[in-house]
C-alpha cells in the first residue's frame, strides 16, 4: 500500500501530495514491475490470475501473445519514461531502468529477437480471417511507445545509433500508414506519424490529414468526443490527451485549423470536467476499461500541454492527487506488485476480452504529469477544491451537457458526485455493457454493482413479462435534456432496430437532485401486461451491515449502515413513494467492486390488466452518506404531497407536481419529450 513520505499540507492542503510525492508513487508502481523481472532480458509479462476473460488464451494466434509483451513494455514505459528523465540512474531489482527500456524497445521492433512483437505487415500476413481492414492491438501500444520515447528523449532515443533509430522508425511507419480502428485508434496512427515527422522521416500527410479530420468530427460538444455509440472516459484519456501531444508534435505547425479546434475543445472540457470528480477527487467507475482507473485525470495534463491552457493548475493537481490516492492507498490494489484486473481489487465483471494482465498500466497516463518541470504551476500552485470550496450548505450543483448527454451533480451534503448518462445504445444481450453505461446513476463512492440476480440490477429497472417469464433490461437510453431543474431521458428494454419502438416496453425517466442523492419520478410505457418491475438501489458493501426500516404514511424507507473494504463508514437509504409495492433486499457475493459481499435493496411492483388505467408513475429516492450520522425524517421522506392532473391520481396524463417539505416544487411533465429524444 502506497504511503507517501514527502508531503506538504501548506502547498497541498487537501492531499499533501507534491511533485516529490508523485515521484514516490511512480517509483512504487515501477518497483512492482521490476520485482517481477528475472533479468534485463525478461519481457514485462506480469503474474496472471485471471484467464477466462482476458487474453491471451490457448490457441490464440501468435500476435495475441506478442501483443501482451508489447502492452507490458509500452504501458509500463508510461511510468518509467518521465521517472527516468528525473532519475536517469534509477535501478530497481538490480536492473538499470534506462538500460532495460533501451534494450527492450529495440527487441520489440527487431525481427528475429525473442521479444519481437511483430509489425503490422507480419501480422497481416499471418491473419487468416480474410478481413482486408484488420487492425491489431499492437497499434495501440505504438502510441504509448512514441510518447515515452519523446518523454525520455535524452535518456533513450538520443542514445540510439542512426541504424537503430531507422529500425524503430520503419516499425512505426508500418503501423502508422496501415489499417486502424475507425474511432479513437486513429489517434495512435496520428501520433506514430507525428513522431516520425518530428524526427525527420517522411510520412504520407494525406493519411495524417484524413485521420485528423475524422477525429475532429467525432466531436459532440462540451469538450466530449463520441467514441462509438456511447460516451465514456476514452474522450478524456484518449481524445483530450493525444490531441494535445499531436498539436505540439505536428498540428500547430502543419494543420493549424485542426489544432486550434482541438485546443478549443480541450478548453471547453475544462469548464466542467473538474466537476466529474467528487470532494475527495475520486474518479467515478463508469464506462468500459474501468481497469484504467485514474487515467481519467490525464485530460488535465493534456490541457496543460496546449498553448493556451485554461485549467486551474491548483485544482487540476488536487484532483489528480486525490484520484491517485483513491487507488494506490488501498491494500487490495496490487496483485504481486501489479495493479489488479479490477477497479479496486480483482473484479471479473469489469473485464473485457481486449485486456491482459498488463493492461491496467494504462492508468500510468495519470503519471505523465511528471514531465512537467518542477517550477510548472501544476506543481507550484496551491491546491484548491474548485466547486467544492464554493457550495453552500446542502447545495447540489447540477450541470447538464446536451452534447454527450451527461449530467453531473455535486452534493455538498455528502461530498459525492453523481453522474446521470444518456445517449446509450447497447446490444440487448450485453449485460456487461449495460452495467458500464446504462445505470440510472453512477456514484463516486458507490461504484456500480454487477448483476446480482436475473430480475434485480443495481440502479437499473428490470422488467419481467409474467405470462412467459421473459426478463427485460434497459439497453438503450435516449437523452431529452433538462427542463426546470428536472432531467428527462427514456430507457427502452430489449431495444433493437428490427422492431418498432412501440413494440418495446420503456420507461420515461425524470429525476432531480436532493441534498444527498437523486429523487426519481419515472413513468412506465407498456404495450404488454401482466408485467413486473424491479428497481435496484446502489450496491452496498457488506462487511457487517445494519438494516433499518421506517415508514411515513404510505412511503417506506430502508436504511443500510456499514463499512466498505477499507473500514470507511457508509450509509444508504432507499425510499419508495407512489407506484411501488415494497422494498426487498438481495445479498450477493462477487458482484461488488469494493467488497466480496454486498447487499442490494430493490423495489417491486406489477401491473396485471392488459389495458387498465393503473398507476403509471414510479416515485423513489436513493440518498447516501459517508458517515453513520442518521438521516433526518425530512431527508428520508422529503415529499410533502404529490399533485396529479388526472382525478384517478395515476399520472396517465398531465403534469405531476411534487411538493417538497423544503418548499421546492418540481413539475414532471413528459408531454412533448418525444421530439427531444437524442442518441
Amino acid at each position: 500500500m502506497f504511503k507517501p513520505t514527502k508531503t506538504d499540507f501548506e502547498l497541498s492542503p487537501y492531499t499533501g501530495l507534491t511533485r516529490e510525492s508523485w515521484i514516490e508513487a511512480a517509483r512504487y508502481l515501477l518497483s512492482g514491475v521490476f520485482d517481477n523481472l528475472e533479468s534485463i532480458e525478461a519481457p514485462v509479462v506480469m503474474p496472471r490470475y485471471e484467464t477466462e476473460v482476458t487474453y491471451p488464451h490457448p490457441g490464440d494466434p501468435e500476435w495475441r501473445f506478442k501483443a501482451e509483451v508489447f502492452e507490458g513494455l509500452a504501458r509500463s514505459f508510461f511510468i518509467a519514461a518521465p521517472l527516468m528523465h528525473i532519475e536517469p540512474d534509477l535501478e530497481l531489482n538490480g536492473i538499470s531502468v534506462r538500460d532495460y527500456y533501451r534494450k527492450q524497445v529495440l527487441y520489440a521492433v527487431t525481427p528475429g529477437e525473442k521479444n519481437y512483437v511483430l509489425n503490422y505487415t507480419d501480422m497481416k500476413a499471418q491473419d487468416k480471417s480474410g478481413n482486408n481492414f484488420a487492425a491489431f492491438q499492437q497499434t495501440v501500444e505504438t502510441a504509448a511507445l512514441v510518447i515515452c520515447l519523446w518523454l525520455s528523449q535524452e535518456e533513450i532515443w538520443d542514445t540510439y545509433s542512426q541504424e537503430e533509430k531507422d529500425r524503430i522508425a520503419a516499425f512505426l511507419s508500418d503501423f502508422g500508414h496501415s489499417n486502424t480502428v475507425p474511432q479513437n485508434w486513429r489517434l495512435f496512427n496520428m501520433l506514430d506519424l507525428a513522431f516520425l515527422h518530428m524526427n525527420g522521416y517522411d510520412i504520407d500527410e494525406d493519411i495524417m490529414r484524413d485521420h485528423a479530420q475524422n477525429i475532429l468530427h467525432y466531436y459532440a460538444g462540451n469538450g466530449w468526443y463520441r467514441d462509438g455509440h456511447s460516451f465514456d472516459y476514452y474522450s478524456c484519456w484518449a481524445f483530450n490527451m493525444y490531441t494535445a501531444i499531436w498539436n505540439n508534435w505536428y498540428g500547430y505547425e502543419k494543420e493549424p485549423y485542426i489544432a486550434a479546434r482541438f485546443e478549443e475543445n480541450s478548453n471547453e472540457l475544462m469548464k466542467t470536467y473538474p466537476d466529474y470528480f467528487d470532494r475527495d477527487g475520486f474518479t467515478n467507475m463508469w464506462g468500459r476499461s474501468g481497469i484504467y482507473r485514474n487515467a481519467a485525470t490525464s485530460a488535465f495534463d493534456g490541457n496543460l500541454l496546449m498553448k493556451n491552457s485554461s485549467v486551474d493548475p491548483g485544482l487540476a493537481r488536487r484532483i489528480c492527487s486525490g484520484s491517485l490516492l483513491q487507488f494506490l492507498t488501498r491494500e487490495d490494489f496490487l496483485y504481486k506488485g501489479v495493479p489488479t484486473l479490477g477497479f479496486y481489487g480483482p473484479f471479473v465483471p469489469l473485464l473485457q476480452g481486449y485486456s491482459c494482465a498488463e493492461s491496467p498500466f494504462w492508468l500510468a497516463k495519470a503519471l505523465l504529469c511528471l514531465h512537467l518541470p518542477a517550477d510548472h504551476p501544476f506543481w507550484t500552485a496551491k491546491e484548491n477544491n474548485g466547486t467544492w470550496d464554493k457550495l453552500q450548505k446542502n447545495e447540489s450543483k447540477v450541470t447538464y451537457l446536451d452534447g454527450p448527454g451527461l449530467c453531473i451533480t455535486n452534493h455538498e451534503a455528502n461530498g459525492i458526485t453523481e453522474l446521470r448518462t444518456g445517449k446509450v445504445f447497447k446490444d440487448k444481450k450485453d449485460i456487461h455493457g449495460m452495467n458500464n453505461y446504462s445505470k440510472l446513476v453512477f456514484n463516486s463512492k458507490f461504484p456500480w454493482e454487477a448483476t446480482v440476480a436475473e430480475d434485480v440490477e443495481s440502479q437499473q429497472y428490470v422488467a419481467k413479462y409474467l405470462d412467459d417469464g421473459q426478463i427485460l433490461r434497459g439497453n438503450t437510453t435516449l437523452w431529452a435534456g433538462e427542463k426546470d431543474g428536472v432531467l428527462y431521458r427514456r430507457q427502452f428494454f430489449e431495444y433493437e432496430m428490427e422492431t418498432e419502438c412501440h413494440w418495446r416496453t420503456a420507461i420515461d425517466l425524470a429525476d432531480f437532485a436532493v441534498p444527498c442523492g437523486i429523487l426519481r419520478a419515472d413513468k412506465i410505457r407498456m404495450y404488454r401486461r401482466p408485467i413486473e418491475f424491479t428497481l435496484g438501489s446502489f450496491g452496498f458493501p457488506d462487511n457487517g451491515t445494519e438494516m433499518l426500516t421506517k415508514t411515513n404514511g404510505s412511503a417506506k424507507a430502508v436504511i443500510l449502515k456499514g463499512r466498505d473494504h477499507t473500514g470507511k463508514e457508509k450509509q444508504l437509504a432507499f425510499t419508495i413513494f407512489d407506484g411501488w409495492g415494497d422494498i426487498l433486499s438481495k445479498a450477493s457475493t462477487g458482484t461488488n467492486p469494493d467488497s466480496e459481499k454486498s447487499v442490494v435493496l430493490y423495489a417491486t411492483t406489477r401491473r396485471d390488466k392488459q389495458y387498465g388505467y393503473d398507476p403509471y408513475f414510479l416515485i423513489s429516492q436513493t440518498i447516501t452518506k459517508e458517515s453513520f450520522e442518521d438521516f433526518t425524517e425530512d431527508e428520508l421522506f422529503p415529499i410533502e404531497k404529490i399533485e396529479y392532473e388526472d382525478p384517478q391520481c395515476c399520472g396517465g396524463y398531465g403534469p405531476v407536481k411534487i411538493h417538497l417539505k423544503s418548499g421546492m416544487v418540481k413539475t414532471i411533465d413528459f408531454y412533448g419529450i418525444e421530439g427531444k429524444l437524442t442518441l
